[in-house]
């Protein structure tokens, strides 16, 4: 049994962080390397300091050699202490193009307490101009300061994750390994917090046997916390008037349990995966699809009808979150995605055809919502470029019609195309799309990997892996049946706006009880209703009726503005000139989406029985997963801002790399979650 004490350090409080103040040379050095007024030590040497980079942490690692010999069908992967300005990384990057094959992939992790603004972003990166492109595509997806891990996808084969946040926490909740170690930050008499014991720690914990790292210093702290933690360091020349730095390595890293107290999330070992089986192809299919396939792997998408065709086929749907109060993990999950959401969208349609980041208006039009929102406001000081409380004047101005109730802006949120999107994301290359109905998923026998996925025809179709995406039919197979699923009918309802008559235009999504969108195409698109355990797909006068009540309640003006003009064209918002859509979405009990490998509930229960017991003893046994099988499904109503960041939450399951979130984030995210809770809820008194 594990120590019901031993539990790994609890995430830090949501909030943004503090940017990095900076002073910037007067003189005429060689480029213009900031100055940090904080720890009074610059970023990189003002002489060379791209030299500086190649030398202690390119050179230093081999990673010229290494990277030319990387056949590995995961990624190399480069982990840093201190991003700074990113020119570590950017040189990383670029040796990886000189050197590396043409199928190897890079993944950079890299953590930072005190982000650079996008300006002085900009400003320290402009002295090399040969990086221009790599640094304005690192610039163009600059997070907003607020601690957690934000990804950047640089380009089809180099990814970057940012962890925002003290340096030793950040490594410690990292849940992947990594081959070599950029050992940066401010020297150590400058920057003590940093170089602590946990940190090195943490370092030996995620490295893989025979990892390396380079760093500038010498110092004393930094030979006794890198031996303690099992590196070998040794002393190699350093760069300028630098005479001595530190290189070296760790043969076996420390072995570590890290989930002491909830063995059960321990992830399947992985497993190489040349062909993946896809069920499903609306949002939480079509984006894992398109996750593996960018990462060079064969997927084979299975859909009844077409991309989009259940619940992500509405014409627009909102990319917005409902952020709770006081900070919790669901909370954290869906603020990462609704920001990464954001950037995937950014890379994957530059040109907005299928997206609009025009903002999202949360409206507290009672006095309840106004309270919740208040306390939340005081919880969490993010950036007003995140979420800004405003009042009914600025909440009015920035929706382009008048708002009768204060509320949250999320500046950067918007509106999707989501029919639009899936099929955009099928049509990717790598993926087949087959249309047919999966009625049984069998595992090949004990010699063999890979599951046969039976078809409605009787077609039988083999793969590596499945993923299974299909909403509320997602636990239908004997495998996935013990996760429990909500189906939740909803309506959408469309009013096609007259043509030459003046209508007021929404400038932003504006979100209540239900949603509005600008309207788009000449459609002013409203809704949904709510209705948990009806599966009927048939479109409802009583439901229409719903969401013109929730309109007019959210925005009166609005509704008043829309009659008037209908009037002069001899219609009216009522439920017979509307069109509406209806499609069944899946919840989980607790409202977060199911997103990793699915457990073998007989096993769980019997490995996981004496929880019924005492919760306090905690068996030390792995949690048993059916090998290969995975799932994305319970987005609910919020898909947009959960299924891409789930879907390479998965990816990097598969494909052994380093996980988009925090290791408390992915376990929160685990679909086995629900089979622990059960059983210690049913305890006996």
């Amino acid at each position: 049994m594990s120590a019901a004490d031993d539990r790994p350090a609890p995430l830090p409080p949501l909030a943004a962080l503090e940017v990095a103040r900076l002073d910037w040379p007067r003189d005429d050095t060689d480029s213009e390397a900031p100055h940090s007024s904080a720890f009074d030590d610059v970023y990189f040497s003002r002489h060379d300091g791209r030299a500086e980079t190649e030398h202690v942490f390119i050179n230093a690692n081999h990673l010229p050699e290494r990277l030319a010999a990387w056949q590995g069908p995961r990624p190399f992967v480069i982990g840093e202490t201190g991003f700074g300005t990113g020119l570590n990384m950017l040189c990383a990057w670029a040796a990886f193009e000189r050197h590396a094959p043409p199928k190897a992939r890079l993944h950079l992790v890299s953590t930072e307490r005190f982000p650079m603004t996008r300006d002085d972003l900009a400003r320290a990166l402009a002295g090399w101009p040969d990086f221009r492109d790599k640094a304005a595509c690192l610039i163009g997806q600059w997070p907003a300061p607020v601690s957690g891990v934000h990804r950047l996808r640089l380009d089809e084969r180099v990814t970057l994750d940012l962890h925002f946040g003290d340096s030793a926490e950040r490594l410690g909740q990292l849940d992947g390994k990594v081959d070599a170690w950029f050992l940066d930050g401010f020297a150590p008499a400058k920057n003590p917090e940093m170089w602590q014991p946990e940190l090195f720690t943490a370092m030996a914990r995620a490295s893989r046997p025979g990892a390396t790292f380079a760093t500038f210093t010498c110092a004393g702290v930094v030979k006794r916390g890198l031996k303690a933690a099992g590196f070998v360091w040794r002393k190699v020349p350093g760069h300028g008037r630098k005479r001595e730095m530190l290189a070296g390595e760790i043969a076996t890293p420390p072995h570590h349990d890290p989930r002491p107290t909830t063995p059960w999330f321990t992830p399947p070992a992985a497993a190489p995966s040349r062909h993946v089986a896809v069920i499903g192809a609306g949002l939480a299919g079509t984006t894992v699809a398109e996750a593996l396939a960018r990462r060079g792997v064969t997927v084979t998408l299975i859909e009844r009808e077409a991309p989009g065709a259940g619940g992500s086929g509405n014409r627009q749907g909102a990319l917005y979150v409902k952020l709770a109060a006081e900070t919790n993990p669901q909370s954290r999950v869906y603020l990462s995605g609704l920001m990464y959401s954001r950037r995937w969208l950014s890379t994957l349609d530059p040109e907005h055809t299928l997206w609009d980041d025009c903002g999202v208006l949360q409206l507290a039009t009672g006095e309840r919502e106004a309270k919740r929102q208040a306390r939340f406001l005081a919880n969490h000081g993010l950036p007003n470029d995140v979420v800004e409380g405003v009042d009914v004047e600025t909440a009015s101005a920035r929706a382009g019609v008048a708002i009768e109730s204060p509320g949250l802006d999320y500046s950067g949120a918007g509106w999707v195309r989501p029919d639009l999107l899936c099929a955009r994301l099928a049509a990717t290359p790598g993926i087949s799309l087959h249309h047919g109905d999966v009625t049984k998923l069998t595992r090949l026998g004990p010699d063999q990997d890979g599951w046969t996925l039976t078809l409605a025809d009787g077609e039988p179709l083999n793969a590596d892996q499945v993923v299974v995406a299909t909403a509320a039919l997602a636990n239908r197979f004997v495998q996935t049946e013990a996760l429990p699923l909500q189906p939740i009918r909803g309506q959408v309802s469309a009013l096609r706006l007259p043509e030459g008559i003046d209508v007021p235009t929404l400038s932003r999504v504006v979100c209540a009880g239900g949603y509005v969108p600008p309207a788009t195409d000449g459609v002013l698109s409203f809704g949904a209703t709510f209705a948990p355990h009806d599966t009927d797909t048939a479109p409802r006068d009583a439901d229409h009726a719903a969401n013109i009540a929730e309109l007019e309640a959210s925005l009166p003006s609005l509704v008043k503005a829309l009659r008037d003009a209908l009037q002069k064209a001899g219609a009216d918002l009522t439920p017979e000139h509307l069109t509406g859509r209806v499609a069944v979405r899946a919840a989980s009990p607790d409202k977060t989406p199911y997103a990793g490998p699915v457990p073998d509930a007989a096993k769980w229960h019997e490995s996981y029985a004496v929880l019924a017991k005492d919760a306090k003893r905690v068996p030390d046994v792995p949690g048993p997963h059916h090998a290969g099988l995975w799932i994305s499904a319970a987005h609910g109503s919020r898909g947009l801002a959960s299924a891409p960041l789930c879907a390479e939450v998965i990816a990097s399951r598969i494909c052994d790399e380093p996980l988009p979130v925090e290791r408390a984030l992915a376990d929160h995210l685990h679909p086995g979650r629900r089979l622990i809770s059960d059983l210690i809820k049913s305890q006996a008194p």
